[in-house]
């Protein structure tokens, strides 16, 4: 019988606990100490895992080992004091949430920069990726879906309640949001992608996909009625 994979056994309940005492502890020696025995090393390969996994591979720094210090810092400075358990959230989602929309801005952002310096030939090419991913030149169709994306991620936990849910959403939802530097065009080859980054099966990927889907088509048909857009299947 196949050993079945361990879900982040880097990033344990306990990793959890010493981010709480962490938080709650005003004494910096305390702090240094057990940060760098239980915490550093769960948030380093927190971060290497999602840049592997979503291919973030659009850097301006000289290694993808000073990207990750990168990341752990940033949640050291800037968002480790804002984890409260009491919310309902994991740490390992939490943090997890907030490593990966750091990258798609910062990919998205050293993308653009490389199409800027790269000769026609690589944007040309680009392109002609952007818009058999988008199907669609429109403009507006574009917007809407940035926009769809990023009030669908604010308002997650009113759509889902399950956490594995709320996991392949969230795997949804960033393939749109770097839907311009994907390589994978067919359905049935994102359809395997996704299941293979959230470990779910097929039914489950479904019933998430139906409602952002729906969320989204409420959004597409008033633009319809108000003809900002033309009509095309979704």
């Amino acid at each position: 019988m196949a050993r079945k994979k361990s879900k982040a056994n880097y990033f344990t309940q306990e990793t959890e606990d010493y981010i709480v005492k962490y938080n709650n502890s005003e004494d910096y020696v305390y702090r240094d100490r057990i940060f760098s025995k239980y915490i550093h090393y769960p948030l380093y390969k927190l971060a290497e895992n999602i840049i592997h996994t979503f291919k973030f591979y659009y850097l301006d720094t000289d290694a993808i080992e000073d990207l990750k210090h990168q990341i752990v810092s940033v949640i050291v400075e800037e968002k480790i004091m804002k984890f409260n358990p009491d919310y309902g959230a994991k740490a390992y989602s939490y943090f997890g949430t907030i490593i990966k929309r750091w990258l798609i801005n910062y990919n998205n952002k050293n993308f653009k920069r490389l199409k800027r310096e790269s000769s026609f030939e690589i944007y040309e090419e680009s392109y002609e990726i952007d818009t058999e991913v988008e199907d669609t030149n429109s403009k507006t169709l574009t917007l809407l879906i940035d926009e769809w994306v990023d009030e669908s991620y604010l308002k997650l936990n009113e759509l889902f309640t399950k956490e594995k849910e709320l996991q392949i959403a969230d795997a949804v939802l960033t393939v749109f949001k770097t839907r311009h530097d994907l390589e994978i065009l067919k359905k049935k080859a994102l359809y395997i992608y996704i299941r293979n980054i959230t470990e779910c099966e097929t039914p489950q990927l479904t019933k998430v996909i139906s409602v952002l889907k729906q969320d989204f088509k409420s959004k597409y048909n008033r633009l319809l009625d108000l003809g900002l857009i033309s009509n095309s299947s979704v």
